[in-house]
């Protein structure tokens, strides 16, 4: 087994557990964000990170995995607006899929047409079940959302951007910089890392 996939194989185990954990505690959840809420919007788990540092594949992993593959999977890749985005996208998934959901109704948000830069069709989920919210910026928006589990993933600087520009065959390459520069930006507002529940570290590429 290699390195990677040990360190991805016990994170999951953790996540897991942190997830019982949550669902067993969800009365002062529910106390705080209202009765019964606790219990209709079902377990959330949060994965952020900088661009490369494995999320999406580990968000499919923990989806697959998932008892009776009940997980319903956000990718912020599809609530971005475009490259400017990365805080308008947090801020509005709570808006429009978790609050809802914390009320027992469905919820969604527009997905953005990359080819296009324009928004596009929306998509619209009921309530109950657990969520993975997976991409830059997912621990903002899960902010008021207390019960939920936060995994944060990690590379080194090379690592992240040889992994992510070879990912996209191209298509992020001049993006790159304006990208990271929406990420820093998303770090020093928000310090999103001194929430993690969970921190998992790429090693680097030789």
């Amino acid at each position: 087994m290699s390195d990677v996939t040990h360190r991805r194989t016990a994170a999951l185990q953790l996540v897991r557990a942190a997830v019982r954990r949550s669902v067993a505690v969800p009365r002062s959840v529910a106390a705080d964000a209202g009765a019964g809420a606790g219990r209709r919007s079902g377990p959330i788990v949060a994965i952020d990170g900088p661009s490369g540092s494995g999320k999406s594949t580990f968000a499919d992993e923990l989806a697959a995995d998932w008892p009776g593959g009940r997980a319903r999977l956000v990718r912020l890749d599809e609530v971005y607006p475009g490259w400017h985005g990365l805080a308008a996208a947090a801020g509005s998934l709570d808006r429009t899929l978790l609050a809802p959901h914390a009320r027992g109704v469905p919820g969604g948000w527009r997905r953005w047409d990359w080819s296009e830069g324009r928004r596009a069709g929306a998509v619209v989920l009921p309530p109950g079940g657990p969520l993975i919210l997976e991409g830059c910026g997912a621990f903002e928006a899960v902010t008021r959302r207390p019960g939920a589990v936060r995994v944060w993933l990690q590379a080194a600087d090379d690592t992240r951007r040889l992994r992510a520009l070879a990912r996209d065959a191209g298509r992020f390459d001049p993006y790159w910089e304006l990208w990271e520069t929406e990420w820093r930006r998303y770090v020093r507002r928000v310090r999103p890392l001194r929430s993690a529940d969970l921190v998992v570290t790429l090693p680097a590429v030789d």
